[in-house]
């Protein structure tokens, strides 16, 4: 079990909003959907694109490199990739679809805490 530690106040991030933080050494991608906070991995575990960078509709990020998409809920892979035929085969052959590694995240005050 890790430790609770301030990531951002609940001001500094809007409703469908996120943001990159880095806590631990670890860099976190913290997304706003409705009064829920969640933080996962910023960095996509496809090629390493920067998630923060992506789209975020409703609960799904779309990582701005390969189109990957996450549920920032619990990290489960979408979509592996937006490429299709020979190209999605060949990056999948390189690397195996996986999961986003998710963080516990607490509302204490106005504070948003993600245990590291």
């Amino acid at each position: 079990m890790g430790t609770y530690k301030k990531a951002a106040t609940t001001s500094e991030i809007q409703d469908g909003g996120k943001k990159k933080v880095v806590l631990d050494g670890q860099e976190i991608m913290l997304a706003r959907v409705g009064d829920k906070y969640y933080a996962l991995a910023n960095r996509c575990p496809h090629m390493g694109g920067d998630l923060s960078a992506g789209r975020l509709e409703g609960t799904v990020i779309t990582c701005p490199r390969h189109g990957s998409q996450f549920d920032v809920r619990d990290g489960h892979n979408i979509r592996w990739t937006d490429s299709s035929g020979i190209v999605l085969f060949g990056f999948k052959l390189l690397k195996s679809p996986r999961p986003a590694h998710t963080y516990n995240v607490k509302i204490e005050g106005g504070d948003v805490l993600v245990e590291v």
